[in-house]
This record gives structure tokens, sequence and C-alpha cells, in this order.
């Protein structure tokens, strides 16, 4: 049995990858407030760096693949960090919510996401078939 390349190939590289194949997906629109808005209340600043909407979204879908079944909630723990408080100790803070929820709303703009919800299982959102069929052909291109 084959591993799939999400496992095999290091995620800076493979998010990398996968930034750019979703770059040419119509429904992945970078918002023009993205430039203004800190990624979380423990951060000082916007995100300087360039495309990156896309690289979260890219780590958000492989998140997903990888966990299966992913809300909002549970992806604001993930990307979260630690608020510097000055002479206080550092306390840990949750990203922001828009910035993943317009993400995801992309995402299952273009199929490649659905919600679930399912009694008695998590709720939340997980990979549709065209998905899973994009996140495994990133590392069979070479």
């Amino acid at each position: 049995m084959k591993t799939s390349p999400v496992y095999e190939i290091p995620a800076d590289e493979y998010n990398k990858k996968l930034a750019v194949v979703l770059k040419a997906i119509p429904e992945f629109k970078e918002p023009e407030w993205v430039a203004f808005v800190k990624t979380g209340v423990a951060k000082k600043r916007p995100p300087q760096e360039k495309d990156f909407w896309f690289k979260r979204a890219a780590s958000i879908l492989r998140q997903i693949y990888i966990h299966k079944t992913v809300g909002t909630n549970r992806l604001r723990t993930r990307y979260g960090s630690k608020k510097n408080r000055g002479m206080r100790p550092e306390r840990f803070k949750k990203a922001s919510g828009k910035i993943i929820r317009v993400i995801l709303q992309q995402a299952e703009a273009a199929e490649l996401l659905e919600k679930y919800n399912e009694a008695g299982k998590r709720a939340g959102r997980r990979l549709t078939e065209k998905g899973k069929e994009l996140l495994e052909r990133i590392g069979g291109e070479e």
C-alpha cells in the first residue's frame, strides 16, 4: 500500500506546492482586508509574507486531511500563539476566526470541503473526494 504524499513530504515544502496550485483555483481569492488584519490577538502586526492567504489555505487543507474532520474552533486553537503581556507571564490566545472561516468557505465553494454533522460524532468540515484527490496529487507531480 502506497502512503500519501501529504505524510511523506515535509509540511513546509508540501504547503508551498499546494499554495501554488490553490492560486490557480478561481474560488480562492485574497480579500482586500487581509493586508490590514492580524492573524490573532497575540500578534502585533498583520502578516507581511507574500502569498500569506494561499499558504494559510494550504496549511488548513493539510490539517483537515490529517485530522479528517475539523471545525473553525479547533483550527483557531491550532494557529493560536502566546501573547506577550510585558512583565506578566505569557498566555495562550487563539487565532482569529474570520481568516480561517473565509478560507473554509472558499474551499467549500471550490467543492474541496463539505460540512459534516453526524449524531454522536465531531461536527465540522471534511474533505470531499475532489479535495482528497487534489491533496494526494500534489506530491506525485515531480
